[in-house]
């Protein structure tokens, strides 16, 4: 058996593609902070993270393309210069040889609306929407899901999706600031303004996506900014709906693995169906000089993430 970072793997056994990881990369040229509790942000470093990540999946000479699960630009970025970060990141990002996959997160909202930032992203969505799919090979599918896509940010004030997500705020969050979760017990603390939901014709959407992929054979991995198992993440970080996502999901027998970030710890669980969900640990909160991105290989029976420093190396064993 040979060690590869951190991971035992078989020799001799070829993954049948590879692709990079990194999350939560929340940039801006404004001096270090601190998280609402209390933990330390570094700005101005993260841009660095971003870079030594896409420097090492360019060395990776099998890595067929990158993920990155949202938030690039910080939502204190000064808003003047909200349209130049995401530029600057973006930029950062096509320095990759290889395709780099987006997905927005609530701070890239903050800073742009959505029709301003999906043509950044370079998203192959239509109408606003910021979900889509791909298959890099015929075994597999990967599907991004739009977790605000039912919010009360990103869309125009009057828009009916802003709306709904108001509904749900003024119903589940009594508190004036609709982003405290004081009060609130257990799974009601999810429901926060920096939160959001999965509408309804996207749910039916990935219904017929993973109908589709149950037909092909294809083992599906989900992928979406805000958690979507409780087991994984706080309870402060989940998709408003992530019940009913799951309901869907369960149906089939090809999802293997959710992936997300925006619960910057991180986190590992296996759902009551064998799903694996890993929450990646976020570059902003990266100390000056270490990282946290990584590599995962693909596999019949698993996904082999390799991170690096902060990222913690996880094997996800499908249940076949």
């Amino acid at each position: 058996m040979a060690i590869a970072n951190g991971l035992v793997k078989a020799q001799g056994k070829q993954p049948l593609f590879s692709f990079g990881v990194i999350s939560d990369v929340q940039y801006a040229d404004i001096p270090d902070g601190r998280s609402f509790l209390g933990v330390p942000r570094y700005y101005r470093h993260s841009i660095q993270v971003l870079q030594r990540a896409v420097n090492g999946w360019n060395d990776h000479q099998k890595l067929k393309f990158a993920v990155n699960f949202g938030d690039i630009v910080d939502g204190f970025c000064p808003k003047q210069e909200s349209l130049n970060a995401v530029e600057k990141i973006v930029k950062n990002f096509e320095t990759s040889n290889c395709p780099v996959y987006h997905m927005i997160g609530n701070h890239c909202l903050y800073n742009l609306p959505r029709k301003n930032l999906l043509p950044l992203l370079k998203m192959p969505t239509r109408n606003g929407q910021a979900y889509y799919d791909f298959s890099p090979t015929p075994e597999y599918r990967f599907v991004v899901l739009d977790g605000y896509d039912i919010s009360a940010i990103g869309w125009p004030s009057y828009h009916p999706k802003t709306m709904e997500a108001l509904e749900v705020l003024q119903e589940k969050n009594p508190n004036s600031d609709k982003n405290s979760p004081a009060g609130l017990v257990g799974l009601e603390r999810r429901f926060l303004m920096f939160n959001g939901a999965v509408g309804r014709e996207q749910l039916g959407w990935l219904d017929q996506i993973l109908k589709e992929s149950t037909e092909l054979r294809q083992k599906v991995v989900v992928c979406c900014h805000i958690p979507l198992d409780p087991g994984a993440a706080t309870y402060e970080a989940l998709c408003w709906n992530y019940d009913e996502v799951m309901e869907v999901i369960h149906r089939y027998n090809c999802v293997k693995v959710c992936i997300a970030g925006h619960d910057h710890k991180g986190g590992h669980s296996i759902d009551s169906h064998g799903i694996h969900h890993r929450v990646l640990e976020a570059a902003l909160e990266c100390p000056p000089g270490s990282n946290a991105f990584g590599f995962v290989d693909a596999y019949d029976d698993r996904l082999s993430l390799s991170g690096t420093d902060r990222m913690a190396s996880t094997e996800m064993i499908f249940r076949l």
